[in-house]
């Protein structure tokens, strides 16, 4: 049970947790976190900006109050709220939820975004009440949200790339080889 978990510290209410489909608008590394399974949500009740348009947080300062499998990690989507959706900024999506409240569980750290393991987080996965979770509400769909990062490029797979390559050069897309330097 030692793999890592992302941990973030948010001001953001489950209600606007489950409209965006997961947490949102982190730098993170994106490798790094993609190799995670878990995220945990710990109240962050003294930010800074505007949250007025927000459901009103209710758990006290620091404390965890979800728990997210995570289905993906992705650019954040463009959505009415943040028109420009900036490519360094992650949607953490989730798949199922479980509501917790575990006190005093961020020990307050400049960076809001930490990696652990349930182990040093004394939670444990299995004992959680999961549901799935609802389908995002205010989110952006994620062909716009990548497609308006990246100037309209979407990301392919290897053989969305050799069939759309085989059709511009008339060939079989087993014709084709990709290299990939990096």
């Amino acid at each position: 049970m030692s793999q890592e978990v992302i941990v973030v510290f948010t001001a953001k209410s489950i209600e606007r947790i489950l409209e965006e489909g997961g947490t949102s608008a982190w730098r993170l590394d994106h490798n790094h976190a993609r190799r995670c399974d878990f995220a945990v949500c710990t109240r962050n009740a003294h930010a800074h900006w505007d949250q007025s348009n927000w459901a009103p947080a209710t758990e006290a300062h620091r404390t965890a109050f979800l728990v997210g499998k995570i289905r993906d990690v992705v650019p954040c989507p463009t959505t009415p709220e943040n028109k420009e959706a900036r490519g360094d900024r992650y949607l953490v999506k989730f798949s199922e939820i479980a509501r917790v409240e575990i006190p005093n569980l961020w020990k307050g750290d400049r960076n809001p975004v930490k990696y652990m393991s349930f182990e040093d987080l004394g939670i444990n996965p299995s004992t959680l009440q999961w549901e799935p979770m609802p389908e995002p509400v205010n989110a952006a769909k994620p062909s716009d949200a990548v497609g308006s990062i990246n100037n309209g490029v979407k990301p392919l797979t290897m053989g969305e790339a050799k069939k759309g390559l085989a059709l511009t050069f008339n060939v079989p897309p087993d014709a084709i080889e990709i290299t990939i330097r990096g």
